[in-house]
């Protein structure tokens, strides 16, 4: 499937490879965090069928801890979304001088042609 995720940019070789690392790393991070809350769904579960005072009392914490969870995956989707964005309308512009900042936002540089 890792193939797959940027097969519809083409020539993945026109992409910058640090964009494409950026991608990854986010993608990877929001896969973790969607797998615990798997984990998290199932505990809720187990906590709600035994009806323990101490089970459910419990719950409300893990339910927090979801919510928070689905954030961090909400916001990590909209970088991705914001930041491929901005890549493809550099690369439309013709524009090769745009970079990638540590933080995974693009870098935009004109050049002035003489």
């Amino acid at each position: 499937m890792e193939g797959d995720i940027f097969g519809e940019l083409g020539d993945t070789s026109q992409v910058d490879s640090r964009l494409l690392q950026v991608f990854q790393k986010s993608l990877l991070q929001a896969q973790d965090i969607l797998n615990q809350n798997r984990l998290l769904i199932n505990e809720i579960n187990q906590n709600h069928e035994s009806r323990m005072p101490d089970n459910l009392s419990r719950n409300v914490g893990l339910i927090r801890e979801l919510n928070s969870n689905i954030r961090r995956v909400v916001d990590l989707y909209a970088d991705l979304s914001s930041s491929f964005t901005k890549s493809q309308e550099a690369s439309s512009e013709g524009d090769s001088s745009g970079t990638l900042k540590s933080d995974g936002k693009i870098n935009q540089k004109r050049i002035r042609s003489s």
